[in-house]
């Protein structure tokens, strides 16, 4: 019997989804999005903002600076761009 298994499309499609705001607009067809997550410190429990920036891939240049946007993760796109824009949450007024 051959080792591959077949993934259906739920499983296919869990990938992870972030929610972040666009922080630049300026490449072609590329946005970057700064994550915002509060953890927890394991020792002392103080809540600590922890803020990141990832790449993501914007088919049609939509999206402007200050945009709520939702991300997904996805294959690589180049040597940065692991992400790509799956809706725009909130647009900035």
């Amino acid at each position: 019997m051959c080792g591959r298994r077949h993934l259906s499309v739920e499983e296919r499609n869990s990938r992870k989804v972030k929610i972040g705001k666009v922080i630049s607009n300026k490449m072609d067809k590329t946005i970057v999005v700064a994550i915002e997550e509060n953890k927890k410190h394991p020792l002392y429990g103080k809540i600590m903002k922890n803020t990141y920036k990832l790449k993501a891939h914007d088919e049609e240049n939509v999206c402007s600076i200050g945009d709520k946007v939702k991300v997904m993760e996805t294959r690589p796109l180049s040597k940065d761009k692991r992400w790509r824009l799956v809706e725009i949450v909130e647009k900035v007024k």
